[in-house]
């Protein structure tokens, strides 16, 4: 099999081609580049720089790389850039991965792995969220990546398309140094952040109906979720006109409180959080049950949380030497 990977030079992206790799498949990155970094692809997998809105370049891509499956990463992903540019968010997003599968479908490509979010569930009022929750999105970004999920379910159901829809929690950490998420848009590099700059981490609202009051959030190493699109990639390679709706998870709740503890430990500040009012649209508990997965894959992820801020750090060291604690 060769799998081309859309957005393969982001953070994810990065960790699913180098998992694709050991696992000893093909892969071809296809990447835009706009937050992508050509230097994360391995020697070897060939880049091409496109966009998946470029209907031209990406069958043509589909031909010469003689591609048979599709892993799509590529994508806008922050919730409060969503919630001010929706038609920007809508045109990358559900128009690109339309683009995508009607290219895919056109070159007979049997297989297709779409990154989905746990954005699409909202606010959801239970201790576990499972694959049958409802999906009531409360952001343009969740609302593209549940629209992307009826997409890739109706084209798989009109053509045979085999097809999965992974659902991410919150992702963390890092395979390498090099691979590190060099954003600042999630609660392990945001408080890194602050501790760099020498001032506190923030907590938004410690007034939740929660153990200590702050948000639980369920956390999954990078690269456990990459294994996880190798793991839905081979199955649907071996079982043709498979659809999968899958949560990607550890099925283990860590409140914002008890993350800043931990990371101040592992990073060696001692630097208590200071509170600041809810930032609307925030749920109070999100964890995945990630049962489902297990039965049909096989798979489960392996890495803690404390593997996850360990791997995070040294990244986040690797380009801000200065944060360091001697």
């Amino acid at each position: 099999m060769t799998w081309l990977i859309t957005g393969g030079a982001g953070y994810i992206g990065a960790h699913v081609v180098r998992a694709m790799t050991e696992a000893g498949e093909q892969a071809v990155v296809y990447d835009d580049l706009s937050t992508g970094i050509a230097e994360r692809v391995p020697e070897g997998v060939p880049l091409v720089v496109g966009s998946t809105l470029d209907a031209e370049r990406v069958a043509r891509t589909l031909a010469d790389q003689d591609v048979t499956g599709v892993v799509h990463l590529a994508g806008k992903k922050q919730v409060g850039e969503s919630v001010d540019l929706p038609l920007h968010y809508y045109r990358e997003n559900v128009e690109g991965l339309r683009v995508l599968l009607e290219a895919v479908t056109t070159a007979g490509v049997p297989s297709f792995v779409f990154s989905s979010s746990a954005a699409v569930y909202g606010m959801p009022d239970v201790e576990l969220v499972t694959e049958e929750t409802p999906c009531v999105p409360m952001s343009p970004y969740g609302e593209t990546k549940l629209a992307g999920e009826w997409l890739v379910r109706a084209t798989g159901r009109a053509t045979g398309l085999s097809t999965a829809s992974l659902r991410y929690f919150n992702v963390a950490g890092a395979g390498a140094p090099e691979l590190a998420d060099v954003g600042v848009f999630n609660i392990v590099p945001m408080v890194f952040e602050k501790l760099t700059e020498n001032a506190p981490p923030r907590i938004f609202g410690d007034d939740y109906a929660t153990p200590d009051g702050t948000c639980v959030r369920d956390y999954i190493h990078v690269v456990d979720l990459a294994e996880a699109h190798v793991a839905a990639a081979r199955a649907l390679q071996t079982s043709p006109g498979r659809a999968l709706t899958l949560n990607i998870g550890r099925g283990e709740g860590v409140s914002v409180r008890e993350m800043i503890d931990r990371i101040n430990a592992i990073t060696g500040y001692d630097r208590p959080p200071t509170v600041h009012p809810r930032r609307p649209g925030d749920p109070a508990r999100v964890v995945a049950s990630a049962d489902r997965i297990t039965t049909e894959l096989g798979w489960k992820a392996k890495h803690d949380v404390e593997d996850m801020i360990a791997s995070a750090w040294e990244g986040w060291v690797r380009l801000h030497p200065g944060a360091a604690r001697s």
